[in-house]
């Protein structure tokens, strides 16, 4: 990427290629600290400048409280034929984020035309993703809706992009729910957004900001698949995502999928976090029927609380149990956990750790019981 200076020297590299050196205005702003440096004294040098670490902080700073004669010089010099390399560029995109900031109506609008036929490659750039992000905060609705458009065949390559997603996720945000028209291709495709990393925080955002008409056919595709999501590294977080925000219906079906699973779930490091979200968000019926579940011994008469106390994972389930318990149950939790864990101390130090929680935890209960 080069820029085009005005006055600039440039030096021919072993390989051929030519690279810019610095004007000597751009030498000067960089070495003479004593000078009082305003934005005239840089006019035909904005984009060069801009494309400076030090030189781009200085724009920025005084793009918050210039003039309009002054944002219009800038604006000018970058826009349109400079405004891709800058949008691109590692200290540029941040003089373009400003002018979206500060810029007039007019300047925002030409800007967002200028990279419009641009936003797939953009939204999946490192810095441009942040621009692009920045203009949707900013710019006229039916540019978000433009945005939207131009981005719609690309819709699931951004979701999976580590840039890209920011992008999407911005507009499901801002962008209302009505004209987000690539939503209809996240159907058929909700188990592998909620198992990716990045798709996992869109499809949460859907469900955040979107209506019933547009999230019911996504939230019906997920009920499918709960229970290997459950033990997913990223699909726990959209089962704990329905649990805690999520309507009733939906919240009352994947606890009914929890439903004896608890002491399996518990011991999953994935799944064992949905565990403790389901005993913290449950109506009090379910609560105390998930409870229940961990408290009866199994028809070989192993206790699921001895097996619970001496895993990594379901001790924690254990903890939360007690502690979101009514006081009827937590008398019983507490009677059938507290010789298991005298048998333990006595014949093993592999759970000192677990089991110092869990009778700090005891004491705790004990005295809001007494």
């Amino acid at each position: 990427m080069h820029f085009y200076n005005h006055g600039a020297q440039f030096a021919r590299r072993r390989d051929g290629d030519t690279i810019a050196l610095r004007s000597p205005i751009l030498e000067e702003f960089r070495t003479n600290r004593t000078r009082k440096w305003e934005l005239c004294d840089i006019y035909g040098h904005i984009v060069e400048f801009s494309g400076d670490q030090h030189g781009s902080r200085f724009i920025q700073q005084k793009i918050e409280t210039a003039s309009s004669e002054e944002k219009q010089i800038i604006f000018d010099e970058i826009v349109p034929d400079n405004t891709l390399q800058l949008v691109q560029d590692v200290f540029g995109n941040y003089v373009i984020q400003k002018l979206f900031e500060h810029g007039t109506q007019v300047h925002k609008t030409l800007l967002a035309n200028a990279i419009e036929p641009h936003i797939a490659q953009l939204s999946v750039q490192m810095y441009a993703c942040r621009v692009v992000q920045k203009a949707i905060e900013y710019i006229l609705p039916e540019q978000q809706i433009a945005i939207v458009k131009e981005l719609e065949p690309h819709v699931l390559k951004c979701v999976k992009d580590a840039n890209g997603n920011h992008v999407v996720q911005k507009l499901i945000e801002r962008v209302p729910a009505d004209r987000l028209s690539f939503i209809s291709a996240f159907k058929g495709s909700v188990f592998e957004l909620s198992t990716h990393p990045y798709g996992c925080r869109v499809l949460q955002r859907c469900f955040e900001h979107l209506g019933e008409e547009q999230t019911r056919p996504l939230m019906d595709e997920l009920h499918k698949y709960i229970i290997n999501l459950m033990q997913d590294q990223f699909g726990n977080y959209v089962v704990q995502y329905v649990l805690e925000y999520g309507k009733q219906h939906d919240r009352a079906l994947v606890i009914s999928k929890l439903r004896g699973q608890m002491l399996h779930m518990s011991r999953h490091k994935f799944a064992s976090n949905v565990c403790e979200k389901a005993l913290l968000t449950a109506d009090a019926e379910s609560r105390r029927a998930l409870i229940l579940e961990v408290m009866t011994s199994k028809q070989d008469g192993v206790s699921p609380i001895a097996t619970m106390m001496k895993d990594q994972y379901a001790n924690y389930v254990l903890q939360r149990a007690v502690s979101v318990a009514d006081q009827e149950q937590k008398r019983e939790l507490i009677s059938k956990i507290k010789p298991q864990l005298v048998s333990m101390r006595r014949y093993s130090s592999a759970y000192s750790k677990h089991l110092l929680s869990i009778e700090r935890l005891l004491t705790q209960a004990g005295e809001s019981l007494s």
